[in-house]
């Protein structure tokens, strides 16, 4: 029997258009602790951002909530790639579901190298992380221009044949053209967006909440900002057939089907793992029912159908 939920990204096979963000689910492992989870739920797992070397992180506090959302400054906390490929990759059973490693740097080098180390391990693909808003060095500045953006992706393509995901930042003037350049550079897909640059304060002491002082706000606040730059990057990369994962406060069937229309060939779970683990299952029933009563045979042509031109129609005529 066909699988209505089944998607082909970047050339690999998803069960399901669920994926699992990193920073959210560690290494893979922290929700097969969770009564009822199953990696088969979810068409792919983004591990935890990774550099060459170990890294502890900001220092605290590195999480704040906030109305409809959170902030997290937690700093690309990890092990470094050797012991993640050497030791963490062959915990993981990939049978289950697809596993993306998220490769994060300093500089053009690190990207490079840490995709090459990568390159040689069994994951499935890779997201390139330019975009973190909540270290002091490499990532915003990297994702914010579109010439230094397309110079880090080249650098890793140069290392790897296995799919490239450039993550972008909404804290750029033109998500699009930025897209574009990533696109002629050799990226293979999108992961739109990364978090939004925040901060806290604490009135009291007139001092920042977050240790790192600024931090990525995540959760349902952003949903809406993500949604339009999910459309926005579409624009340039759905004809060039790239797909996108749309992520931003996605938390229940009805955003995820926002995103798909909006041109989202995935979409991603973050945040709201948080409150509810469950929800990649719900999500997934929901878009099954949905295709159902609409009479669509396959989640892939639910993706990019945005009728803006019929919207207007209606609008001149009435």
């Amino acid at each position: 029997m066909t699988n209505p939920l089944a998607v082909n990204f970047c050339g690999l096979n998803l069960t399901s258009p669920v994926v699992l963000l990193s920073g959210c689910v560690g290494f893979g492992e922290e929700y097969t602790r969770v009564e009822g989870f199953s990696n088969r739920d979810v068409g792919a797992i983004i591990l935890k951002g990774t550099t060459k070397n170990p890294r502890l992180g900001n220092p605290p506090h590195r999480l704040w909530e906030t109305p409809e959302g959170m902030l997290n400054a937690i700093g690309l906390q990890n092990p470094g790639v050797d012991r993640v490929v050497d030791d963490i990759l062959p915990t993981l059973d990939f049978s289950e579901t697809r596993f993306f490693a998220n490769v994060c740097g300093s500089t053009i080098e690190e990207y490079a190298e840490v995709t090459r180390r990568f390159h040689e391990s069994p994951i499935d693909g890779m997201e390139i992380n330019i975009s973190c808003p909540n270290v002091k060095e490499g990532g915003v500045a990297f994702g914010n221009y579109p010439e230094m953006s397309a110079r880090v992706v080249a650098a890793c393509r140069a290392e790897t044949d296995k799919p490239l995901i450039t993550k972008l930042s909404p804290n750029q003037t033109d998500i699009a053209a930025n897209a574009s350049a990533c696109m002629d550079a050799g990226t293979d897909g999108f992961a739109v967006i990364n978090t939004i640059m925040g901060m806290a304060i604490d009135v009291e002491s007139r001092t920042p909440i977050i240790g790192n002082v600024q931090g990525g706000l995540s959760g349902p606040a952003i949903r809406p900002v993500a949604l339009l730059k999910v459309h926005q990057v579409y624009q340039e990369a759905g004809p060039r057939n790239v797909p996108i994962i749309g992520q931003g406060g996605i938390r229940s069937a009805q955003d995820a089907l926002e995103f798909l229309i909006a041109g989202a060939t995935t979409v991603g779970l973050g945040t709201s793992l948080f409150y509810d683990p469950m929800a990649a299952k719900l999500i997934n029933a929901g878009i099954e029912d949905y295709l159902g009563r609409h009479g669509i045979t396959s989640v892939a042509d639910l993706v990019g159908t945005l009728d803006i031109a019929d919207r207007r129609n209606r609008q001149l005529s009435g």
